[in-house]
């Protein structure tokens, strides 16, 4: 049973002297597989699902193009995205939700190795409660446990991506023109934080994606090594 603990911290992004010295508190198996092999196919396994999933996100469309992520307009801009259409300004409603997108992928890119930083928290102790869980359990603990310090560490990243891609200057206006239109409810939403927590919400989407992956199919094992530690969570059930 402890054994079977190593495997849910592959989705948790554990470093690897964390993955050795968890490791080395179990007994040497016997046979092929040691506990070098098991550090080794958890690693390759977290580098795995950072490679496939965390970091579509970075890449230009990972969010605007993903439907499971896409960043969509909160409910009070809802109304301002229909009255510009209807006003015939369709393509500044349409770049005012691409820019919304495309902050948040500049800011996963630049935030990822603090989210790796704040998932490294996770203790042993915290992986045997784990592994008694759900197939999204590893990602459920780390949402849990690291949305506060990630918001904070997300958030100015957001806000400095909204210069850079231009985000603040296309959503003055459309919020400019709007509030210009007589007898509307005048709206000034804080993007930032939506977009914030919107960026985040992307980002354990995505390791939920991979842990489940990784736990159920067989073929997401893409190496000898990977197929014969995770066979021993196919042996638990």
């Amino acid at each position: 049973m402890k054994k079977t603990i190593l495997l849910l911290c592959a989705f948790t992004f554990f470093s690897c002297a964390e993955m050795q010295q968890i490791a080395a508190q179990l007994p040497q198996t016997s046979g092929v597989l040691g506990n070098a092999d098991i550090a080794n196919g958890l690693k390759e396994a977290l580098n795995n699902g950072i490679d496939k999933q965390v970091s579509k996100l970075t890449k230009t469309d990972g969010f605007f193009k993903n439907e499971a992520v896409k960043i969509l307009l909160p409910d009070e801009l809802k109304i301002v995205d229909s009255r510009l259409r209807a006003m015939g300004l369709s393509s500044l409603a349409d770049e005012g939700l691409k820019v919304l997108n495309r902050a948040a992928e500049d800011a996963v890119k630049e935030a990822t190795p603090i989210f790796v930083d704040a998932v490294k928290q996770m203790t042993f102790n915290d992986a045997k409660n784990i592994l008694m869980g759900n197939q999204s359990a590893a990602t459920f603990y780390l949402q849990n446990t690291t949305s506060n310090a990630l918001y904070v560490k997300f958030n100015p990243v957001i806000k400095n991506s909204f210069a850079k891609v231009g985000a603040d200057k296309v959503w003055s206006e459309i919020i400019t023109r709007y509030n210009a239109i007589p007898l509307v409810k005048k709206v000034n939403p804080d993007l930032t934080d939506y977009t914030t927590n919107k960026a985040m919400e992307g980002v354990f989407k995505m390791i939920a994606v991979e842990e489940k992956e990784i736990r159920t199919n067989l073929n997401a094992r893409s190496s000898d090594l990977l197929k014969r530690v995770f066979a021993m969570q196919d042996n638990k059930k």
